[in-house]
């Protein structure tokens, strides 16, 4: 496999199973991970937060680890990646909020670079315009955002994934095994 670079962008309460096993599993096939987050810097970290579905009428929530920032966000240039990773959690809907996180997104996606999302991560998606005309999977809550931005939401089990193109896309964590596959396959391509 290639030395490829992929940028994943991560904010406090993401959450930690979708913020740390593809950091770890990504770099364990050989890719380089740069982890960044607004306002903060190598070294940094955010916190994360454990999602599970416990039988409630939506996930809830615990405390998670503290996963330190490996790269530096305002030195983020978007042509030196090959491609982004989104987790999901909490941190997708304020990070939509800063332009900057918006003009990435919206550059890999005019690039065709793959970009992977997960859970609540196609938040980011559908803030930066470019799920028009897409289909996309994404935490079911979060389906009227991709049906408002112009895209199809795919309605899958929780643990498929969906590849639109260079989009890859999965409702949740326990995704991790086909949305992993799905996005190295995209990457490798």
């Amino acid at each position: 496999m290639s030395k490829k670079k992929i940028l994943m962008l991560v904010g406090d309460y993401a959450e930690d199973y979708e913020t740390m096993v593809p950091f770890q599993a990504l770099q364990m096939l050989g890719y380089s991970v740069d982890a960044i987050c607004p306002d903060k810097s190598k070294g940094d970290y955010i916190m994360t937060a454990i999602h599970d579905f416990d039988g409630a009428q939506t996930y809830s929530e615990k405390p998670g680890h503290r996963f330190v920032l490996n790269a530096d966000f305002a030195a983020t240039r978007t042509e030196d990646y090959d491609a982004l990773l989104i987790p999901g959690g909490r941190a997708p809907e304020y990070l939509r909020l800063n332009p900057r996180v918006i003009q990435i997104v919206q550059e890999f996606d005019a690039a065709r670079k793959p970009i992977a999302a997960v859970c609540h991560g196609p938040q980011l998606l559908a803030a930066a315009g470019v799920l028009n005309g897409r289909t996309c999977s994404a935490y079911p809550a979060c389906a009227p955002e991709v049906r408002l931005s112009g895209g199809e939401y795919a309605d899958i089990g929780i643990d498929q994934a969906h590849v639109d193109g260079h989009l890859v896309t999965a409702p949740a964590w326990p995704a991790h095994p086909q949305w992993l596959a799905k996005f190295v396959n995209v990457l490798e391509k």
